[in-house]
């Protein structure tokens, strides 16, 4: 299927302002998150979206990869935040594929912070942010988001103990491009609200499971135990350790894990 035909197919219904200006197809990339990456050091309009097939290179969070196979949602969104918008990209990220995925199949979706979009305690798919900033501006962000829909989860060993697909949890296919075309709709909702000045935390908190949680924090070389009490403004999550006092967690420098 040609490119501008797959582009076309996704515009079909999308309703948007920003995002989805430009809609680029790819059967195969090394990383969409990349190729948006160089739109935006080539002073590209933000709101592109970078989709792939598959990727060869694709990662996640703290440079973990992330299993590429047809039939999935692997997209990339540019965009040029200031400064006081950039903490919010990921998390509007989190919102609208969580919202998507809800509105297209009804299943009940939450967010493992940070953003990890969970069914049960299965992943169904990461959200990644990464931006450039020169100066005191932002030159560019790139918000990244790995869904699996059709993918045979427990068909892989390293990742069947904690992941799932759309097709798995609902018994049957799953139509991704409606769930690609109501994450970006809802994606350009929630980015023009926040542009003007209304955060979207409260609502991002509402779909946290994290909350309460008893945890094993690793930041860097340290470990810290503790309970998930709630998150500051930023999303920065707060963790009341066994001795009482509380810690201060910033989201690209913790691995999290039950305990």
């Amino acid at each position: 299927m040609p490119p501008n035909l797959v582009a076309a197919t996704i515009r079909k219904g999308l309703y948007t302002r920003i995002v989805g200006r430009r809609v680029l197809y790819y059967p195969a990339l090394p990383s969409t998150m990349d190729e948006a990456a160089r739109l935006g050091e080539d002073d590209a309009d933000e709101g592109a979206v970078v989709v792939a097939e598959v990727q060869s290179a694709g990662r996640g969070r703290q440079g973990r990869s992330w299993v590429s196979t047809p039939g999935n949602i692997l997209v990339s969104v540019l965009f040029r935040p200031n400064l006081e918008t950039l903490p919010f990209i990921s998390i509007i990220g989190g919102i609208a594929a969580a919202s998507a995925v809800r509105k297209v199949t009804g299943l009940d979706i939450k967010i493992k912070w940070p953003n990890d979009l969970m069914i049960g305690r299965r992943k169904v798919a990461g959200i990644l942010a990464e931006s450039t900033i020169a100066g005191n501006s932002v030159w560019y962000a790139v918000l990244g988001v790995g869904m699996n829909v059709s993918l045979g989860t427990e068909q892989i060993d390293e990742i069947s103990p904690f992941a799932i697909s759309l097709n798995a949890a609902v018994g049957e296919d799953v139509p991704r491009e409606d769930v690609l075309r109501q994450f970006l709709m809802d994606l350009d909702a929630l980015y023009l609200t926040l542009g003007k000045g209304q955060s979207p935390i409260e609502e991002w908190q509402e779909l946290l499971d994290t909350i309460g949680q008893r945890l094993e924090a690793t930041w860097g070389e340290e470990t810290y135990c503790g309970v998930a009490e709630g998150t500051d403004e930023l999303g920065n999550l707060l963790l009341r350790q066994d001795d009482g006092s509380l810690l201060t967690l910033t989201a690209g420098d913790v691995t999290l894990t039950a305990h």
